[in-house]
Order: C-alpha cells, then structure tokens, then sequence
C-alpha cells in the first residue's frame, strides 16, 4: 500500500483560474506550487489530476484544447517522471450525468483500488466546495488551497491560503521542511 497520495484540482488551485481556459497561453502557474509538488514528489507521494471541463461538454472547446492546456501546466511544472501518476478529464455539464464531475467520487475511488492506496493518507486539495466534496464523498482527506468559498466547510477540511501552508500543514512523517526557507 502507497503511503501518500495527493488528487490535485486543477483550475484555480495549481493554475490560476480563468473561465473555460482553452488557450495554453492563458496558463499560469499559481504561486509556489512548482516548488510544493516537487516536494510532495521527493517524499515519496503519488499526485493525481482531477479537473472538471464542462466547456468540453457544452461544446466551448475541444478536449485537444484541454490536453493542450495541461501539456502547457506540465511543461511549467517540470515534474519529475511520471509527473501526474494518472489525469481524469470530466467533461460532463451540470446537465448531463455525472460519472466523474466533481462533487463525484469515482475517479478518487478507482485510483484507490487500482494503486492500493490508503484512504487514510489520500488528500483531495482543490480550491472549490466542489473538490473538498469529492474528496470526502471518496472517504479521504481534504484540503482548500486558495479558496474563496463563502460556504461553510466540513469539520475536519483543512484550508490553507497558499502551496508553502499546504505542505506544512499536512501530516508529513519523514518530510524534511527546511525546502520552504531556502
């Protein structure tokens, strides 16, 4: 069993946020998180993508668009191999049935099963009510990195203003922290 996974939201938590981004030119790294997933990967954690794309669905742009958009993230990321262990892509509109849309589950709970991981130590980490619920309707831990939420959140939802809180304030058992001060 893996000790650590991390399912990471995409707009508005690893990149800034811009309304059904379809340009790679529009993608912009948010501050820190270069530095932050690097470390998660250095300690030994597996890091997923899970982004909702309903522009796809409601035929605003194209999943080539997406794909190029994330090949543009990965490229300003600069993550180590394999980078993203896995990357899920919902497409579907509030209007269509959702499989993996989030507040959905299912793409947490097949990667659970698929790469043996440890509910305990999986974190859903995105900056919208939506992503905490995914997180919590999969039965691991969450966390809000850079929301603005006026909702209150479930007891036990970690929030954090930035990358450098997040990593600090999740449980790290090895983890040396001093990369944050360097």
């Amino acid at each position: 069993m893996h000790e650590r996974a991390l399912f990471f939201d995409r707009d508005g938590t690893l990149i800034v946020h811009r309304p059904y981004l379809a340009d790679p030119d529009g993608v912009e790294l948010m501050p820190g998180v270069r530095k932050v997933l690097h470390q998660f990967i250095s300690d030994g954690c597996l890091i997923f993508l899970f982004t909702n794309q309903s522009g796809v669905g409601r035929g605003l742009f194209t999943i080539d668009a997406v794909h190029h958009c994330n090949q543009r993230m990965l490229e300003l990321l600069a993550l180590p191999a394999p980078g993203f262990t896995e990357i899920c892509i919902a497409t579907e509109t509030l209007e269509m049935p959702q499989l993996y849309r989030k507040p959905s589950p299912r793409f947490i709970l097949e990667m659970i099963e698929k790469y043996s991981l440890a509910p305990q130590q999986t974190w859903m980490i995105g900056d919208a009510f939506n992503d905490v619920m995914a997180g919590l309707n999969a039965g691991v831990r969450a966390a809000m990195v850079h929301g603005v939420e006026k909702q209150k959140l479930p007891a036990g939802v970690l929030r954090c203003g930035d990358f450098e809180e997040l990593y600090t304030s999740l449980p790290h058992e090895d983890a040396d922290r001093r990369f944050l001060t360097q």
